[in-house]
């Protein structure tokens, strides 16, 4: 039976989205997830460190496929899905873990996880209506503060800071659950203003689309 040339063409679209190098890296940062949650379930000190060292690599990679996507036209529906879902992933697993090992209280994981969905859900049904939000300023502070806190918390362990003039000891784990509670903050504030972004694109979007019939009226109706 002959093949439809449209869906084989899609097909390999797909196929070359998937096999392109920013997607790859994305991918690769999901395989990242279980080694860095075997490395931490070792609770070890080395174990900790590499765990953070993979955490980290990952968390770079964040930034690079997104500006290889633009630097090499390279944009993808593929990419776009792949993206946020890859960062919601390796965040939530190592949270997850952390309540496992008994770090954190589960009470701030539960919080970021809501939030997470929500606001990937408001995302999908502005997606729906054809309405683009953009990334709000309080979403990229929680992010960096989430980041930082993660670190922190995966390290776990009592560190000596020695910076030559002052030597001071630091309890990572303590720090980090610091900043998650900060994160969480940022998280549900950030939240509000994804609301107020989605309520404003839709009457706006609304707006449009009222304006555009009544110039398709004819004259004196």
């Amino acid at each position: 039976m002959a093949q439809d040339p449209i869906k084989a063409a899609r097909r390999r679209t797909l196929r070359e989205d998937a096999l392109n190098l920013p997607n790859l890296l994305t991918m690769g940062r999901v395989i990242m997830i279980p080694v860095v949650l075997w490395l931490m379930a070792q609770e070890t000190r080395v174990g900790n460190f590499w765990a953070t060292m993979t955490y980290s690599a990952a968390a770079v990679t964040d930034f690079i496929d997104g500006y290889l996507a633009r630097r090499m036209g390279l944009t993808s529906l593929l990419g776009k899905f792949l993206d946020p879902l890859a960062d919601k992933l390796i965040v939530l697993a190592t949270l997850v873990m952390m309540v496992e090992l008994g770090h954190v209280s589960a009470v701030p994981v539960i919080i970021i996880a809501g939030r997470e969905l929500s606001i990937t859900a408001l995302r999908t049904i502005a997606i729906s209506e054809g309405v683009v939000i953009a990334a709000s300023r309080g979403g990229k502070d929680k992010t960096a503060v989430q980041m930082s806190a993660l670190v922190a918390l995966i390290l776990h362990d009592t560190y000596m800071l020695d910076f030559g003039f002052y030597r001071a000891v630091v309890n990572l784990n303590a720090v980090g659950i610091g900043l998650l509670y900060l994160s969480v903050f940022f998280a549900l504030t950030s939240a509000g203003e994804y609301v107020g972004l989605f309520v404003d694109a839709v009457e706006a979007k609304e707006k449009r689309e009222r304006e555009r019939d009544d110039a398709q009226k004819p004259a004196g109706e």
